[in-house]
C-alpha cells in the first residue's frame, strides 16, 4: 500500500472562526455516547486532532468537527469539537458551522422556510433552527449551555499589567469577564496581538492563583478564556449590542465573538439585573462580525441563578474537498490517526 489515504471535509467559517467538518473517512469510534466517543479520540486518537489542526494541513486559529453517527435517536448527527486547546464539550460557531455543513451536505435535508432538527454534541442534545431562503441556509439558531456566574467583581494582581477586575462565567468553558477600557483598550482590528497578550498574563494569574469547578461537572479543568467586553448599546427596548472578543489559547484570539462568549455575556447582564428574559444581545467582532444572544429562561441551581440561552449567526462554506494523508510524507505524523482512518488497518497486511 502507497499509506496514502483521504479525509473528506466541508471547510465552513461562522462569524470569522474557521471550522473544518470532517465528513467522511474516518471509522467509527467506540462509544456508547458521543462524549465517550470524543473521551476515545482524546485519549486514544488524539492524532486527527494534531494533523488537522497542524502544517500542513491547517491552523491552530481553526477548528476541527468530526460528523459521526448520534447515539440518541432524537438526533440526526452527532459531533465532535476539536480545537488547538482541546476537546472542548460545546462551541456556539462549532454548532452552527456544523449544522450549515449538515444541511448543505445533505446529512438533514433542505426545507425551505424555518426547520428544526437536533444534533448531538458531547454536552448533550442540542436544538437547531435553521432558516433556508432559496435554497441558502441564511441563520442558523442553537442552544447555548446554561450559563451562570461563578464570581463576581474579583480583583487579581496581574505583573505587567496591575490590578484587574474579573468576573467568571460558565457557558461550556469557564469564561474570565473583563472590562475591556478599563485595560485600554477600544477594540479594533490593530489591538489583536495586544489582547492576545494581555489575556495571556490575566489567565496565566488566575489560573495560579485558584481553579473552578461546575456544580454537577465537578473539575472541568483550569479556567482557558477570557472575553473582553466593550460598553453595551441599546438599540431597542429588547436588544443591545456590545463590541466583545474572546481569547482561547495563548496566540489566539478568535475571529468571532464566539456562541459561549456570548452566553458568558448573558449571565453576566442577567446578574447585574441590565436584561430580563426576551432580550438579545449582539455581540460585535474585531471584523465586525456578529452573534445574536436571546436569554430565553432562568432557573435556580443551588446558589446559582442559571440562564438559559439560543446564539444564533450564519455560516458560510469556503471549501469542499479531500485532503491526502500520506504517511510517507516526513512533515505528516499518522502516528496517532492512522488506526482511524478508513482502511487504515490495511497499513498492517
Amino acid at each position: 500500500m502507497s499509506g496514502e489515504l483521504t479525509v473528506k471535509l466541508i471547510d465552513t467559517h461562522a462569524g470569522g472562526d474557521v471550522s473544518r467538518i470532517v465528513v467522511g473517512g474516518i471509522d467509527p469510534l467506540p462509544g456508547a455516547t458521543v462524549r465517550q466517543q470524543m473521551e476515545y479520540l482524546r485519549d486514544d486518537a488524539d492524532g486527527l486532532r494534531q494533523l488537522l489542526l497542524n502544517e500542513p494541513y491547517g491552523a491552530p486559529e481553526m477548528s476541527v468537527d468530526l460528523i459521526v453517527p448520534a447515539t440518541d435517536p432524537e438526533a440526526a448527527v452527532g459531533y465532535i469539537i476539536m480545537e488547538v486547546m482541546g476537546y472542548p464539550i460545546y462551541s456556539g460557531s462549532n454548532t452552527i458551522c456544523t449544522a450549515t455543513a449538515v444541511l448543505e451536505s445533505g446529512l438533514v435535508p433542505k426545507q425551505e422556510g424555518r426547520q428544526r432538527f437536533v444534533l448531538e454534541s458531547p454536552a448533550g442534545l442540542v436544538r437547531i433552527e435553521a432558516v433556508v431562503e432559496n435554497g441558502v441556509v441564511e441563520a442558523i439558531t442553537c442552544e447555548g449551555l446554561p450559563s451562570y456566574i461563578d464570581t463576581y467583581r474579583a480583583s487579581i494582581h496581574v505583573p505587567s499589567i496591575g490590578n484587574v477586575t474579573y468576573s467568571v462565567a460558565y457557558s461550556g468553558g469557564f469564561y474570565a469577564l473583563v472590562d475591556a477600557a478599563e485595560l485600554g483598550f477600544h477594540l479594533t482590528r490593530d489591538e489583536e496581538r495586544s489582547l492576545a497578550d494581555c489575556a495571556y498574563r490575566i489567565v496565566e494569574a488566575i489560573q495560579a492563583e485558584r481553579g473552578f469547578s461546575h456544580y454537577t461537572l465537578g473539575d472541568v479543568g483550569p479556567l482557558p478564556f477570557l472575553h473582553f467586553m466593550g460598553p453595551v448599546e441599546q438599540v431597542a427596548d429588547d436588544f443591545f449590542r456590545s463590541r466583545s472578543t474572546t481569547y482561547v489559547h495563548p496566540g489566539v484570539i478568535c475571529r468571532s465573538t464566539t456562541g459561549t462568549g456570548t452566553s458568558a455575556r448573558l449571565a453576566l447582564m442577567h446578574h447585574e439585573g441590565s436584561i430580563k428574559q426576551g432580550d438579545r444581545l449582539e455581540t460585535v467582532s474585531l471584523r465586525e462580525t456578529g452573534f445574536i444572544g436571546e436569554l430565553t429562561g432562568t432557573r435556580r441551581e443551588g446558589t446559582h441563578r442559571v440562564v438559559e440561552n439560543t446564539i444564533t449567526g450564519k455560516g458560510y462554506v469556503l471549501a469542499r474537498s479531500d485532503i491526502v494523508v500520506n504517511c510517507e510524507d516526513p512533515m505528516v505524523e499518522c502516528a496517532g490517526v492512522h488506526h482511524i482512518l478508513t482502511s487504515g488497518h490495511h497499513d498492517t497486511e
